[in-house]
């Protein structure tokens, strides 16, 4: 190696960010694991690289001791002495052992370790970028795929895309672009591995806020998000700013906001709710589009009981359940969901009583399915998926 080399160093730690000082260690130490393969070497050794004119020197290191036993790693205190009266037993000596043809086995292994180094630095420098954008959304182009993954570039890296990550609405193919929320970010051995996902909650929260200034500003918060991805969601959303209404600026002019996002998930239905910190209110918007009459609340259970107009039963409940589950899951709150006329039979409601507030905070998406598939409603919970 000479001053070019050097120079090189210089421009890789320029260019890629690596210190030249850490390669120039990691050289020397592949040497001396050189130097032993190929001189049949069993020694103590120490290598040094100029750090000027890159010349590389090796040493062997020995024990001074009163009596040699082993040449290749003692010296005589007497031959010690020899090279210099400073000597002393247990002191290590170190005599120039360079290799005339070194230099071919110098080179080859400085390539070695400055490609292997480079790569581990690029790829050290992707994971530190991208361990930031965990549970972020960014836009990727897709690259092929088997029957495991959707290979997505991301630009520095390609990014996998498990089956149960996929929009079962949706087909992937070549150099498509999508938008992918980023789950997991975690060091291989092959370098930094992305998953991201089109079905997480987390990418219907950050279209949102892409799409809507007042939640990129934190005047509009996203309180929760409940998703069955590719079919229908719920968001519920809130401002402290009473002079601000949340749910329309989710909305946007002529719905022009939410349906950016709507066109994005493929035409997954959005049900954009007000948030509250009073149970019974924010239940009751969670059900939207339905009315509710009633809603009673078991605090110790944490279950609400709520009663609907006949009418909105099917509509309240939804097809197959979907709406009271999704409800269920966006509140925490277990739902029990009863026709007006069942309550009525019950004891649980009186229609001559003063009504509670008819609540329905459905500002958009008003074409539902309320198709119901049983008579008898069930308790809804955001880990019970059956009726």
């Amino acid at each position: 190696m000479n001053s070019d080399f050097m120079d090189a160093l210089t421009s890789i730690e320029k260019n890629k960010g690596i210190d030249k000082e850490v390669i120039l260690e990691a050289i020397e130490q592949a040497l001396i694991t050189g130097y032993k393969r190929n001189f049949n070497q069993a020694q103590n050794v120490r290598v040094n690289i100029d750090r000027d004119s890159g010349d590389i020197r090796v040493f062997a290191q020995k024990e001074v001791v009163e009596e040699v036993f082993d040449a290749r790693l003692e010296i005589s205190l007497d031959a010690a002495k020899s090279i210099s009266p400073r000597y002393e037993v247990d002191d290590v000596v170190e005599i120039e052992v360079t290799p005339k043809d070194f230099g071919r086995i110098a080179a080859q292994t400085a390539k070695q370790v400055v490609t292997q180094r480079v790569r581990e630095a690029e790829r050290g420098i992707i994971y530190s970028d991208f361990i930031d954008r965990e549970e972020d959304i960014m836009t990727g182009i897709v690259q092929r795929q088997d029957h495991r993954f959707i290979y997505v570039d991301l630009g520095k890296v390609e990014a996998i895309m498990p089956l149960n990550e996929q929009m079962p609405t949706e087909s992937y193919k070549h150099n498509d672009r999508i938008k992918a929320f980023i789950t997991k970010v975690e060091k291989t051995t092959k370098g930094p591995q992305i998953m991201i996902s089109r079905t997480h909650p987390g990418l219907l929260k950050r279209l949102f806020e892409l799409e809507v200034p007042e939640i990129y500003d934190g005047t509009v918060e996203i309180k929760s998000v409940s998703r069955e991805a590719g079919d229908r969601s719920k968001i519920a959303v809130h401002a402290e700013d009473p002079e601000v209404d949340p749910v329309g600026s989710c909305v946007g002019p002529r719905g022009q906001r939410v349906q950016t996002i709507v066109n994005e998930l493929k035409g997954e239905k959005i049900d954009i709710v007000r948030w509250s910190d009073d149970p019974k209110e924010y239940v009751a918007n969670a059900l939207s589009p339905s009315k509710v009459l009633q809603v009673k609340v078991n605090e110790e259970e944490k279950m609400t009981q709520v009663i609907v107009p006949d009418y909105q039963l099917s509509l309240a409940i939804g097809k197959r359940g979907q709406n009271a589950r999704l409800a269920a899951k966006l509140t925490g709150w277990k739902i029990d969901i009863k026709s007006e006329s069942d309550a009525e039979e019950l004891g649980l409601y009186d229609p001559n009583a003063p009504l509670e507030e008819e609540h329905s905070d459905s500002d958009y998406d008003t074409d539902y399915d309320s198709e119901y598939d049983d008579a008898d409603p069930s308790i809804y919970d955001e880990e019970n998926d059956h009726k």
